[in-house]
C-alpha cells in the first residue's frame, strides 16, 4: 500500500499493523545432547594426572559480594556488667 492509505487506514483503525520476527537456529560447535557437568574446584589428583586439560571450568565471578558476615555478639563480661548498671538504674 501506498504511504498516504497506510496512514488513512490506520487512522480510521481498519489497519494493524504488526511485525514479524523470525529466528534461523543452527547447531553450534559446542552443541552437546548431554549437559556437561562444569568442575569447580581443582583438586591434587586432577593435576598429577592432567585431567584438568579436558574438563570444562565454572567461570568465576569476580564481582559476586560473597556471604555476609555473621553478626558479632558482646563479651559475657560486657553482658553481666549492661545487667547491672540495668539493675542500679532501676534502684535509683
Amino acid at each position: 500500500l501506498p504511504e498516504r492509505d497506510r496512514a488513512d487506514l490506520k487512522r480510521r483503525k481498519l489497519l494493524l499493523e504488526v511485525t514479524l520476527k523470525s529466528y534461523w537456529i543452527r547447531k553450534g560447535s559446542a552443541f552437546s545432547t548431554t549437559v556437561a557437568r562444569q568442575e569447580t574446584e581443582l583438586t591434587p589428583e586432577m593435576i598429577t594426572t592432567g585431567s584438568w586439560q579436558q574438563r570444562p571450568f565454572k567461570p568465576y565471578n569476580f564481582s559476586a559480594l560473597g556471604l555476609p558476615p555473621a553478626c558479632g555478639h558482646l563479651h559475657p563480661l560486657l553482658k553481666v556488667r549492661s545487667q547491672l548498671r540495668q539493675i542500679f538504674l532501676e534502684m535509683g
